[in-house]
């Protein structure tokens, strides 16, 4: 027992366990937003599926923002911001379609590219599914016409990735999501499905996911979404130079003018300044420069649109007034 042990031993030190490689470095996330899907070319389709029209240019969005932000490839824009842009800049629904106001919407909102796209297929594939000729009758719950004894639902999807300098088109991707069953519709064939008709629609809902048009939908999102990620590379990271004023101090705790409509995010780290001197021309008494000297860093811990908190390192003690701005800038 002891001579085995000791030939343990001799090999364990003639070759020692290799260090354990450390993880690479997560590579830069593109910022990006996406827009409300067009639907204009489905509309008739899921007027006659639903009852009434519904926003699934919305819900189709809804979905890919969700599978985008869960994968973690892109920092993904919050769709509060893009309707407050659209708001204040009048921006018509038809302007997501056209690369150029995408683009611009694009900058407003301080992302490297902006997703827009169109469903280009919602509904039913005629060559699979039995019944009358054409479309037939839809009630609220897509009953009718339809074919019951078997029901196949398609959707599909197609998206852009814009850069927001240039209105170029970085990358096309489309979607496609299909789903099968006997003895049903595409909505399930039960009235209890409380997502249609009524303004309680919601493609999120567990409801519309259980039902073959949801399933459909789903798959088409998922294939969508995973072809955008595989794009991200394409999508040029901006360098975003942010600069503003302390607004409050309280300990370590630093309150900025600046926020996310400013290009601020959690994490960021800012260099805070104070201006020591003006040097005034000896003539016409003008400033021609501020001299302004060191005081510490600024490291953000929550962003609001038009603020945002940090927590402050450094040997000076930082006053309301004082000056921050990007490292290098």
């Amino acid at each position: 027992m002891l001579k085995a042990f000791s030939l343990f031993l001799v090999a364990a030190l003639a070759f020692p366990q290799a260090p354990a490689t450390a993880p690479a470095a997560n590579a830069a996330k593109r910022r990006v937003a996406v827009l409300d899907f067009g639907y204009g070319t489905v509309q008739t389709s899921v007027a006659q599926i639903f009852g009434s029209n519904q926003d699934i240019g919305k819900g189709i969005a809804d979905l890919v923002i969700d599978r985008l932000t869960n994968d973690g490839s892109f920092r993904v824009i919050e769709r509060r911001m893009i309707d407050q842009i659209m708001t204040e800049q009048n921006f018509s629904n038809s302007d997501r379609a056209d690369p150029t106001s995408a683009a611009k919407i694009g900058k407003l909102l301080g992302v490297d590219s902006i997703i827009v796209g169109d469903v280009t297929q919602f509904g039913r594939d005629d060559s699979h599914v039995g019944g009358t000729g054409g479309l037939g009758h839809y009630d609220k719950f897509g009953i009718g016409g339809i074919g019951v004894k078997k029901a196949k639902a398609v959707v599909g999807i197609t998206a852009r990735i814009i850069d927001v300098n240039t209105g170029e088109i970085l990358a096309s991707v489309q979607g496609k999501g299909e789903s099968q069953r006997q003895g049903t519709n595409l909505l399930g064939g039960g009235g209890d499905w409380a997502g249609s008709g009524g303004g309680s629609f919601s493609m999120g809902s567990s409801n519309f996911g259980q039902t073959i048009i949801g399933e459909a939908t789903n798959s088409a999102v998922t294939d969508l979404s995973q072809k955008l990620e595989a794009k991200a590379t394409v999508i040029p990271t901006q360098t975003v130079h942010v600069e503003g004023v302390v607004a409050d101090v309280a300990g370590t705790e630093m309150i900025l003018n600046v926020g996310s409509k400013g290009g601020v995010h959690v994490g960021d780290k800012f260099v805070v300044s104070r201006v020591t001197r003006v040097v005034n021309d000896p003539v016409t008494g003008k400033p021609l420069k501020k001299v302004s000297e060191p005081v510490g860093e600024v490291t953000i811990t929550q962003v609001e649109e038009d603020s945002s908190t940090g927590k402050f390192n450094g040997g000076g003690a930082p006053k309301v007034g004082d000056t921050f701005k990007s490292p290098g800038s």
